[in-house]
């Protein structure tokens, strides 16, 4: 599976590492609710299961997906200061298959 991550993301995501601590838990990128073709997704501090996979990305954070959901697989998890600061998460791979993007 495969997980890109911008730079703004990942200074943010280190900075939400550092206080999450030593905890065992790692970040989780996890689908909120799908909409036949696309899904919207999320990011929480969880436990790895069974059915994880730790994706180890280019900025040296490691991203758990689930391996039973196709949508996570090429994931990116942007960060963005305006015109609201925030994540953005999309699927490249299944927008352009599907032929729609959607954040």
């Amino acid at each position: 599976m495969k997980c890109k991550i911008n730079r703004h993301a990942a200074k943010v995501l280190k900075e939400m590492i550092a206080r999450e601590g030593d905890t065992g838990k790692l970040l989780r990128v996890y689908i909120t609710h799908m909409h036949g073709d696309h899904a919207h997704y999320d990011l929480r501090f969880d436990e790895p299961t069974e059915f994880d996979e730790m994706v180890k990305t280019d900025k040296d954070i490691d991203i758990l997906l689930d391996t039973r959901e196709e949508f996570l697989d090429g994931v990116w998890i942007q960060y963005y200061y305006v015109p609201q600061e925030g994540f953005v998460i999309t699927n490249p791979v299944k927008d352009r298959l599907n032929h729609g993007h959607h954040h």
